[in-house]
């Protein structure tokens, strides 16, 4: 159950939850996805073998309630966890949470909402929460959890680096005015922003080196954006992971990043980190990187880090644990 779903809707919690469904929909589980946003279309559609059928009403959930349908295990997300629980609890079907985020709002469904298994995109961010229960909850156990890295797989994402420095989400929690504050320091450089798939952006046509394009599926971002990039920024204010970072580095594109830390967990000793409002700190370490014997020590680190974030062991241990929560039929 969630509000949205590629390729229609292109974020990086919506990509890592569909990396996770189509892995269990090609290993034989029948997969479908209920969309809970108006705007998501009328035609149902499959995408690597996840059924996905758009909101027609609050109803739509009845048919995987019960009878021949019935589901054997809700995943859900975000702004759906709170329905998609109650309706696991009602109906006594086990619920699985996906956590994008280290937000009050999403811990605090931890315990209402008594999920079968909790799915974490980091260590750092399972640290965080087992750190809040003891605060909050430490009289009773935590729900079962396991960490699953958003899955990113080298083939799905490799081209040949370009000559831009790209941005992809052009938000001011992203760093749009970092972007733009280099592109007026180094007009000689050429940018990219890619609009993104949420959130206010913030757009402007008056620099001649700064291009923007419109939010691009993912399955179009090796072609479309990494072939195009030389460096990638991510002056996030908050990352709880940094889905597009290994992205790029599927590419050997090598990034800079402020250090939050989802970004430090997945860069690694690949990544080059600047505090985002240090803009001479970015200045620098683009022109520092930029030669040549630099910028092939940073691309090979960064297609290693790539390589050694292979999703194959946490895909085994995602499906795993769904089979487990399956079989027990019930919530815990």
């Amino acid at each position: 159950m969630f509000h949205a779903y590629p390729p229609a809707h292109n974020a990086g919690a919506e990509w890592a939850a569909h990396s996770l469904l189509r892995e269990l929909a090609a290993r034989g589980r029948e997969v479908d996805v209920l969309l809970s946003d108006p705007r998501s279309g009328d035609a149902a559609y499959e995408i690597d073998g996840v059924s996905v059928h758009p909101y027609r009403s609050k109803a739509d959930p009845s048919r995987w309630m019960r009878g021949d349908d019935r589901a054997q295990v809700i995943v859900t997300h975000l702004e759906n966890t709170a329905r998609a629980s109650v309706l696991g609890e009602i109906n006594r079907i086990p619920v699985v949470h996906l956590l994008h985020n280290t937000f009050e709002k999403s811990k605090s469904w931890l315990v209402k909402g008594s999920p079968s298994l909790v799915v974490y995109n980091t260590a750092w961010m399972k640290a965080d929460a087992e750190a809040w229960w003891r605060i909050h909850r430490g009289d009773r156990p935590m729900p079962w959890g396991i960490t699953v890295h958003p899955p990113v797989a080298v083939a799905d994402y490799e081209a040949t680096p370009g000559d831009r420095i790209t941005l992809i989400n052009l938000t001011a929690e992203k760093g749009a005015r970092v972007f733009y504050a280099l592109a007026e320091r180094m007009p000689r450089r050429k940018f990219l922003g890619v609009i993104g798939g949420y959130g206010e952006q913030i757009l402007r046509d008056d620099m001649p080196n700064v291009e923007i394009v419109p939010n691009t599926p993912g399955d179009r971002m090796a072609k479309d954006v990494y072939a195009r990039t030389r460096f990638l920024l991510t002056p996030s204010a908050y990352e709880s992971y940094g889905r597009v970072a290994v992205e790029a580095m599927c590419s050997g594109i090598p990034v800079l990043a402020h250090p939050t830390p989802g970004l430090m967990e997945s860069l690694g000793e690949a990544g080059t980190f600047c505090d985002r409002d240090d803009l001479d700190a970015w200045e620098s370490a683009i022109k520092q990187l930029s030669a040549p014997a630099a910028y092939k020590r940073a691309s090979k680190a960064s297609s290693a880090r790539a390589a050694s974030l292979s999703p194959a062991a946490d895909l085994d241990t995602w499906c795993a644990a769904m089979e487990g929560v399956a079989k027990r039929g019930v919530t815990r």
